[in-house]
């Protein structure tokens, strides 16, 4: 069992809030980290029938078994207690009383806003980061690390990749997709899983979607809102505030893990991610997916974005620190090219609010600077990437 990075923040914000909400994908770690973090708070999980409709028929009798407060484990299943809890906290005027968890967003995460709104601190707890992966592996070969993915039981626990993520599929994801919208039709909602997958960090066309899985537009749409809302994948915005170019306004896709997205394509071995024709995908998505992790660790919004104009000028990643953008190029080659930099010199030409510096992110063994421009291995060297990407200027 290790000590998850967020703890910090997470033990910080429950001595100024007398509420802490933690969010984050089905088996990410959420129940183990408030346990380990609290263990003297009574724990309840509304998961559980009995402890569900106990709270839900009588919610002032199951929060007064919280004296003192406690762990109220997947509240989305029922938001209704947030209002009980406000009174609660209201009346106690003391911090640090209930820690609750919660696996759905954006309404969950708008119920809390609104019931607990100044009362509670709001974290989003990923599957383990790279940093928490070397307390279980050394090396760090980064297409192993694409298959295995982060969340914590797979490594806890030694499991076959291929078998968790089967598993997670039918327990979680579809279960939960059932929970948020009327699916008529699963083998097609799992044909849309695999060709989103395919489109891994591209932007995506609900049109082509709709039409290689014959399904409208409008519903390629909420099945994309679910599975945001559930964990699954993020969207990466595109920046385009005071640029005076024609630039695309549409986000990215990725998914919250890789391990998971890899199993979607059948991806199955290191080798296997290493010469699939969407490796670059892939690991642009294990990049980006870690320096959001990190942000969310510390507490922070992650202010991620990417640049391309209609001209094909692109830049993989801003990141958004101290008012400045930094851009990073991120490629899966292990060989450095020039090339590399094209993009990140465009956008520091044309963007006022973008460092001098920058990064390129690549998958070779060198250390060395160009023009202020750090290439370097994030895989093997995430220290690094801390006093790049976060030092302001």
């Amino acid at each position: 069992m290790i000590k998850r990075t967020i703890n910090k923040e997470l033990l910080e914000s429950c001595a100024e809030y007398p509420v802490v909400t933690v969010f984050g994908p089905r088996q990410s770690g959420k129940t183990t980290l408030v346990q380990n973090t609290f263990p003297d708070k009574p724990y309840f999980l509304l998961e559980d029938p009995d402890t569900r409709l106990a709270a839900e028929m009588d919610p002032r009798g199951f929060l007064n078994r919280m004296k003192e407060g406690g762990i109220i484990d997947e509240i989305q299943h029922l938001p209704m207690l947030l209002s009980y809890i406000q009174g609660i906290v209201d009346k106690a005027d003391q911090n640090c009383m209930f820690v609750l968890t919660g696996s759905h967003q954006p309404d969950l995460h708008n119920a809390v806003s609104q019931s607990l709104a100044g009362r509670t601190a709001l974290l989003t707890l990923f599957p383990f980061s790279l940093e928490e992966l070397e307390q279980y592996q050394t090396g760090g070969d980064a297409y192993q690390l694409i298959v295995n993915g982060g969340f914590p039981r797979l490594h806890e626990k030694q499991l076959q990749p291929g078998r968790f993520f089967n598993s997670y599929l039918q327990t979680y994801v579809e279960r939960d997709v059932r929970a948020l919208i009327n699916l008529k039709n699963l083998s097609r909602f799992q044909q849309f899983l695999m060709l989103l997958a395919g489109r891994i960090g591209q932007i995506i066309n609900y049109t082509s979607l709709s039409n290689d899985i014959g399904v409208s537009a409008t519903t390629i749409k909420n099945w994309i809102s679910v599975l945001k809302a559930s964990y699954v994948i993020f969207e990466l915005p595109p920046f385009f505030a005071n640029i005076k170019k024609r630039v695309v306004k549409s986000p990215k896709i990725y998914f919250t893990d890789t391990g998971f997205a890899a199993f979607l394509l059948g991806i199955r071995t290191a080798e296997q991610a290493l010469r699939d024709p969407l490796r670059g995908g892939l690991y642009e998505n294990l990049i980006i997916l870690e320096i959001m992790k990190y942000r969310l660790n510390q507490g922070e919004l992650p202010e991620l974005y990417f640049f391309r104009d209609t001209r094909g000028n692109e830049v993989d990643l801003l990141i958004r620190d101290h008012g400045k953008l930094f851009p990073v190029e991120i490629k899966s080659a292990a060989t450095f090219s020039k090339s590399f930099l094209k993009g990140i010199k465009y956008f520091q030409s044309i963007t006022p609010d973008c460092r001098s510096t920058g990064a390129v992110l690549y998958n070779g063994e060198q250390e060395f600077k160009i023009n202020d421009v750090a290439i370097f291995n994030l895989v093997k060297n995430h220290d690094m990437a801390k006093s790049l990407f976060y030092c302001g200027d």
